[in-house]
Parts: structure tokens; C-alpha cells; sequence
């Protein structure tokens, strides 16, 4: 069943959604390469077909087939992601299922140890938006680029 285009029926709610898109891949410290690891990790537990598939695009651009790959069970291959990796992987895991995780102090624990402040609040943010975009894109059901 056709779905809603969502962004062309609440464009000024599109816009602001776009604008903290905006601000977490164009206005932080982090690099460029962290923050599609972890907008894809939250694509993949919210299950958003389309923020997957553009975001592993994204990542094969620059980054080990092999790393990405391994992404959904990453804490078993803990050679291939440095600390901050794993620090940030943990925590977008964790505020992604922030209902039954309640952001464990073991979570927050390392990810306060690998990050400034601001570059923490600032991947919270990276986390929050990838959530919000999973929830609109995966009931609407945007399209994928992948072909058969």
C-alpha cells in the first residue's frame, strides 16, 4: 500500500526536522564518519529500510566493508572499532532504547570518558534526530535506493 509523503504534507515540519539534520552532520566536532555509524546503527534497531540503505551508501564511501558489515554486532568484534566508536555505539544503543535501557551508568560511564561535553550532548542530538527521521521514514515507508 502507497504511503504518505510525510515531508510533503508537513513541510515546515520537515524543515525543522532537516534543520537539526543540519546541525548534527555540518555544526559539531564529530567526525563525519561517527555520526553515519551511529545514524545507521539506529536505522538498523528501528528497522527504517530507507536510513538504512543510505546510510550504509554513505559509510562504503569511506569506510571497511567489513566494519560495516559487522556494525549490528559490533561489541563482538571490538578490534575493529576504537574506544570512542564503541563508547558512541553503545550510547546511541542505549538512548535508542532508552524505555527499557533507562541510559545505563555503564553506558553513560564511557561515554562521558571518550567525549568533551559538548561533543557528547552533541552525539545525544546525532542519536535523537536518526530517531526521529526512523520514526517518520519507516511507518511511511520511503523508498530505498536499492534495486533488485
Amino acid at each position: 500500500m502507497k504511503r504518505l509523503n510525510w515531508s510533503e504534507i508537513a513541510p515546515e515540519g520537515a524543515k525543522a526536522l532537516f534543520g537539526i539534520h543540519h546541525y548534527v552532520t555540518r555544526k559539531t566536532d564529530l567526525p563525519e564518519e561517527l555520526i553515519h555509524l551511529v545514524f545507521l546503527r539506529v536505522s538498523q534497531i528501528n528497522g527504517c529500510a530507507h536510513c538504512i540503505d543510505m546510510h550504509t551508501r554513505d559509510l562504503l564511501k569511506t569506510m571497511a566493508i567489513d566494519k560495516v558489515a559487522l556494525l549490528p554486532v559490533w561489541a563482538e568484534v571490538p578490534h575493529l572499532f576504537s574506544d570512542q566508536y564503541r563508547a558512541a555505539l553503545s550510547w546511541a544503543e542505549q538512548v535508542t532504547n532508552v524505555s527499557t535501557t533507562h541510559a545505563s551508568d555503564e553506558a553513560y560511564a564511557a561515554a562521558v570518558a571518550a567525549f568533551a561535553d559538548k561533543d557528547l550532548v552533541d552525539l545525544t542530538l546525532v542519536i535523537a534526530a536518526m530517531n526521529a527521521f526512523n520514526r517518520l521514514g519507516a511507518p511511511f515507508r520511503l523508498p530505498v535506493a536499492a534495486k533488485p
